[in-house]
């Protein structure tokens, strides 16, 4: 793997992605003779962006296989678990020298697939039943794509354009076309002719409509060149351009109409966010979102000691204690309870609640079963339509 600035698999699993002040710690503990203290670290997120009152957890599976064999046993929400703050998404327990060194690559892992699901999963929430498609692989590192292709699709995505990710997550890609074969063909109308006499039929034909010409003038020479056969069009206007993009949807839909081509549906992309999701998902049919998903605010994940040789200890500012977590699925609450504490009933409605801290590794063990990604995606779609209607968050 030369010329690619890359850590292996094997790094990661021999502690070797670490911040020094870890190996330091373990060092230190050593030689003092108390590296063996048996500890519960919990994973927790005490803050979230601006604006956001939940989080889909995603990484669980590949913390399992980080702590393999480790002297540890690890509950977690299962795979796709919508959590709220200061809550435990994670509970670690064994000898600190165990897993001390994974603190950074177990935190990395569960951020970065948790702030690109939750991401995704707002966008799904706004845009309601209408299509939403993940363009973002392209602004990733390419050895990141399938995390990031997976974390999308697991928060709500319906499809991706990258061509490895799909067929790893068992989907077929989506996507149009490029500015680049209008470019090359030197005229809309032939590109999009050649696109449709050479694409299998199970591709819709979705014109892109904004090279050259305003982009009602362009959809319109796209239905009249195919007629029936045209699915939709795409507006991908860079957002120097674009103006005031709803007065562009609205023009393009009424042309169309007034034309005849009622059945033509047209796609929003570029620089799609979930505001312009709330401020199009009347008037567009779909949006394909890149940036925003693939490059989301972060998730403060973190990962703090509440727990030494069972005694309840940790930093100011956080709940000393092993918790659990329980979730009635009725009133759709979660409340937090000391791990002593067992629960059976939601105190609001009354309903049963289930314990959501699941065995994921068991003294080293992996107990965890992995669901799909498409079966995981359906969990993170029932909890989305338990929650409220979303405002966009606020700009920072």
């Amino acid at each position: 793997m030369a010329g690619f600035h890359i850590v292996t698999a094997d790094d990661i699993l021999k502690g070797k992605i670490t911040d020094i002040y870890f190996e330091r710690t373990k060092e230190i503990l050593k030689k003092e003779g108390i590296s063996r203290l048996r500890v519960v670290a919990e994973v927790h997120a005490y803050s979230m962006p601006k604006g956001y009152e939940w989080a889909v957890l995603v990484g669980v599976g590949e913390v399992a296989k980080v702590l393999e064999g480790k002297e540890v046993d690890i509950y977690a929400l299962p795979e796709g678990t919508i959590f709220r703050p200061i809550h435990p998404v994670m509970n670690i327990e064994g000898p600190y020298e165990e897993f001390c060194e994974y603190e950074t690559a177990i935190l990395g892992i569960l951020r970065h697939s948790t702030s690109i699901a939750t991401k995704a999963a707002r966008c799904r929430k706004i845009a309601g039943d209408k299509p939403l498609l993940f363009f973002g692989t392209r602004v990733v590192h390419p050895l990141l794509a399938l995390i990031a292709d997976r974390a999308a699709y697991i928060g709500g995505c319906d499809g991706i354009s990258d061509v490895y990710g799909a067929e790893k997550l068992g989907l077929k890609p989506v996507g149009t076309m490029p500015h680049a074969l209008i470019v090359l063909f030197g005229d809309q109308v032939k590109a999009w002719k050649a696109f449709d006499k050479y694409m299998p039929e199970d591709v819709p034909r979705i014109a892109l409509c904004d090279t050259w010409f305003d982009e009602r003038v362009e959809a319109l020479m796209a239905a009249e060149a195919l007629g029936p056969r045209l699915y939709g069009v795409r507006f991908d206007t860079p957002s120097s351009r674009k103006g005031n993009m709803r007065r562009i949807v609205e023009e393009a839909r009424w042309t169309l109409d007034a034309k005849g081509f009622n059945h033509v549906k047209i796609i929003v992309s570029g620089g799609v966010d979930e505001d312009t999701i709330m401020q199009l998902r009347d008037v567009a049919d779909g949006f394909g979102v890149g940036t925003s998903i693939a490059f989301p605010p972060s998730v403060d994940l973190s990962m703090d000691i509440v727990e030494v040789e069972g005694e309840p200890r940790s930093k100011k500012g956080k709940l000393p204690g092993k918790k659990n977590l329980y979730r009635c699925w009725n009133c759709f609450e979660d409340y937090m309870v000391p791990s002593k504490v067992k629960m059976d009933r939601c105190p609001r409605c009354g309903s049963k609640v289930e314990e959501m801290l699941k065995p994921i590794v068991m003294k080293g063990k992996v107990v965890y079963e992995e669901k799909s990604p498409k079966e995981v995606r359906e969990y993170v779609l029932k909890q989305l339509s338990l929650i409220k209607e979303l405002k966009p968050a606020p700009p920072p």
